[in-house]
């Protein structure tokens, strides 16, 4: 359980509810950190940015960026 509570989807900003949908039907849900992160739009905007830059990139590999992914979310206990 989170310290600190996350928003309520519903009641973000239009930009934000979508991105959070999109994770919802991706993963079953909105990303607990994302929903953190959207209590302050401007800093969820800057999380999604460095997400969005790091897969424009092309210099991680998608398949290591989904294995990293996994290792932080077993390393903070997400049954993922």
């Amino acid at each position: 359980m989170a310290r600190i509570d996350g928003v309520d989807p519903e009641k973000t900003e239009r930009r934000v509810r979508s991105a959070l949908e999109a994770q919802a039907e991706k993963w079953g849900g909105p990303l607990l950190n994302h929903l953190l992160y959207a209590r302050r739009p401007t800093i969820f905007r800057g999380a999604r940015a460095m997400w969005s830059g790091l897969d424009a990139s092309g210099l991680l590999d998608p398949r290591l960026v989904a294995l990293v992914n996994r290792r932080v979310a077993a390393l903070n206990g997400c049954v993922f």
